[in-house]
């Protein structure tokens, strides 16, 4: 299980065949170096786009497009480490993907709401209430309760939680300040202990 949280699955054989591309420029070396760098990262691709998209089909397709895309432009990759690299051109696909969802886009983001000139005033104490939601609940609850937040929330709690990636990191990928990953990764967590607190309260 990668990083504190559950993952959303493992990538499928057949999304791991097409996601690993054959170079149509017949460069050999080039697919070579580049399934080395790239393919170790495959599952974790592969786990955003499921928590992006919330289908596995759809998750598959933006693996192959991501991975298409980067053997593309491999030859003048210099950085940032593979995996924030390839997290970056996944999400560029999954917003094509949401554009072309006509009938159901993703909420907006309110960028007035993130207050990324002011870090939350929040510190993860040495048994957290997510701790415990590891503990308590199972999977499909975790899942089930992550895949209902909005999608930049959803998006920055799993890169951080699940992927382990650094705040510069994820500011990277998403193309925001430091200070927005932030919070909204304080609001996130915020959202997902409510909804957690809400349904133990829940009758059984």
């Amino acid at each position: 299980m990668p990083g504190r949280w559950i993952d959303a699955g493992r990538a499928s054989a057949k999304a791991g065949q097409r996601a690993m591309p054959v170079n149509p420029a017949g460069d050999p070396e080039k697919t070579r170096r580049f399934r080395e760098a790239a393919l170790p990262h495959l599952d974790a691709v592969y786990t955003l786009a499921r928590y992006l998209l919330r289908d596995p089909s759809d998750a598959e397709d933006a693996v192959q497009e991501c991975y298409l895309r980067a053997l593309k432009h491999f030859d003048g990759y210099r950085g940032p480490a593979m995996k924030p690299w390839l997290f970056a051109i996944l999400r560029n696909v999954c917003r094509a993907e949401f554009a072309r969802r006509a009938s159901s886009p993703t909420e907006p983001i309110d960028e007035a709401n993130d207050k990324a000139e002011q870090p939350p005033l929040w510190s993860e104490a040495q048994e957290t209430v997510e701790a415990q939601m590891m503990q308590r609940s199972d999977a499909s609850t975790i899942r089930r309760l992550l895949s209902a937040l909005a999608e930049p929330f959803r998006e920055t709690l799993v890169l951080r939680e699940i992927q382990n990636l650094s705040y510069r990191e994820i500011a990277d990928v998403a193309e925001v300040p430091v200070g927005t990953v932030m919070s909204r990764l304080a609001r996130a967590r915020a959202m997902l202990r409510s909804a957690w607190l809400a349904e133990q309260e829940q009758p059984k």
